[in-house]
């Protein structure tokens, strides 16, 4: 059969069911003219006479009911997948993928995320790590999560938490062993635990400022990771000085098993932000996530 007008084949199953041109017209909201002749139309193009017409009733010939049969199943389904699209314009529900560092999932997004999501049984979150850059577009994300200064221009930017800043710390035992730097340049005398960037396979050069002087260390150690918490392990251990988030020593600094060097060389950042492009539609889902998210606490 050559590709027709479905229509057809939706009217006919329409006659079928009903067993009347009349009935099966007024159902699809169409003239029974109209109605009769994308059949015959059908028929003709199928080469086959699917309905018996009388005076007083319809009825399928051994075709027409073969076809019915065959037709109907995979019409409700389709009709079932469709409503069930649909769906997502009206309630919370689908995947959202969003692409993050370890630091801003543990930080920021899932703190925030995991609370709610009982809320939204229908709701799908898929959170990948990567410390690197991903084009969210061309991979397929719905969003990622960067620090403000790293936010392409031509996205949305929702700001999701409040400036923090990296610091350098190592162990006492460390420090015992190695006088601690006065000045960023003298890290590159020390041990220290490095960062590969996932994305372009380099190492992170530490950043400091103070006083408008901005310097930037290419450090060497030992060892490199490419998260957070295994440098803050590794400093722990006495391995050497690490140069991590400030929220995830905090505890170790005040319980004196790690020690801040350098504290007025350390910068603050402008906090983490959801980014999405600036055309992605607004489905329901993926406006509870980025409600969600949004900041609410002061910057600094």
């Amino acid at each position: 059969m050559a590709r027709g007008n479905f229509n057809e084949l939706l009217w006919f199953l329409a006659v079928a069911e009903e067993r009347s041109f009349t009935k099966a017209a007024a159902k699809l909201g169409i003239a029974q003219s109209t109605l009769s002749h994308a059949v015959k139309q059908l028929e003709a193009r199928m080469g086959l006479r699917l309905l018996a017409r009388t005076t007083r009733s319809v009825a399928t010939t051994e075709a027409g009911e073969r076809l019915r049969q065959s037709m109907a199943p995979r019409i409700a389904e389709i009709e079932a997948d469709i409503e069930a699209v649909m769906a997502y314009r009206d309630k919370p529900a689908g995947t959202v993928r969003i692409t993050l560092s370890d630091h801003a999932m543990e930080s920021v997004v899932w703190p925030k995320l995991a609370p709610i999501l009982r809320n939204y049984p229908d709701i799908r979150v898929e959170l990948n790590i990567d410390n690197g850059f991903r084009n969210i577009v061309e991979e397929g994300f719905d969003a990622g999560v960067r620090l403000g200064e790293s936010v392409e221009k031509d996205m949305v930017a929702v700001r999701i938490g409040p400036d923090w800043r990296l610091v350098a710390i190592g162990s006492p035992d460390y420090f015992r062993r190695h006088p601690p730097p006065r000045h960023p340049q003298e890290l590159m005398q020390h041990n220290c635990i490095n960062r590969r960037q996932s994305r372009t396979g380099g190492l992170y050069a530490w950043e400091f400022e103070k006083d408008g002087e901005e310097v930037r260390v290419r450090v060497g150690g030992q060892l490199t990771f490419n998260t957070s918490e295994a440098m803050v392990d590794a400093a722990l251990e006495g391995h050497g000085i690490a140069y991590v988030p400030e929220s995830l020593v905090e505890f170790h600094i005040a319980s004196g098993r790690l020690q801040l060097i350098l504290n007025n060389w350390s910068p603050k950042f402008a906090g983490y932000f959801l980014y999405f492009p600036t055309r992605r539609q607004s489905l329901p889902a993926f406006s509870v996530v980025v409600d969600t998210l949004r900041n609410k606490v002061p910057t600094a």
